[in-house]
């Protein structure tokens, strides 16, 4: 466990635990506040995000950002990391042993943030972070509590691209987000 942010970003740099090293043009670490509130985990990087480094710049995280500015949420407010930190080839899930590899690096930036509640974004982050009973249709939009920390798990940015019926239940699970990041900031 690293307590300082440049030595767990130089450790990922340097890692080589799985298969996913090897294809990678930069680590995605995460992006954001680092002592939001509110943390986003998503599943693993895809070409922009490889390209650039940042999570969430394709068009899943365009389409999230759009979301964000009608509900008055800055980017700039939380935290956002992924399962894993390097592009699965061809944007596949992660491999378990993928996931495994990373989320060591996962856990430890939770702890570094220290935030209130964490969304969920996809199953591959649902069940990597809450368990393997979890499934995204029947838990999105439902809170869970665990170790002091809120948990919303809600569909994906890219299933939205996917499956423009799922854009409600994403905007809707964002608002309770919202809600309840309005109600701790009042305590």
């Amino acid at each position: 466990m690293y307590d300082n942010w440049e030595e767990l970003e130089e450790s990922i740099k340097n890692c080589k635990k799985c298969k996913l090293c090897t294809n990678r043009n930069n680590i995605v670490f995460g992006e954001g506040n680092k002592q939001a509130k509110v943390m986003f985990i998503g599943e693993g990087p895809g070409a922009d995000e490889d390209s650039q480094g940042i999570p969430f710049v394709g068009k899943a995280g365009q389409l999230m950002n759009k979301c964000f500015e009608g509900l008055g949420i800055k980017r700039q407010e939380f935290y956002i990391a992924n399962i894993v930190k390097c592009r699965p080839p061809s944007n596949r899930v992660p491999e378990q042993d993928e996931a495994d590899a990373c989320l060591d690096y996962l856990r430890n930036q939770v702890v570094l943030v220290k935030p209130e509640i964490i969304v969920l974004l996809g199953s591959t982050a649902l069940k990597n972070i809450l368990g393997k009973e979890y499934g995204i249709t029947s838990s999105r939009g439902k809170w869970v509590e665990s170790k002091g920390i809120l948990y919303m798990p809600t569909w994906h940015p890219a299933a939205l691209l996917r499956d423009e019926n799922k854009k409600i239940e994403f905007w809707q699970d964002l608002k309770e987000v919202r809600k309840k990041m309005e109600s701790l900031s009042e305590r």
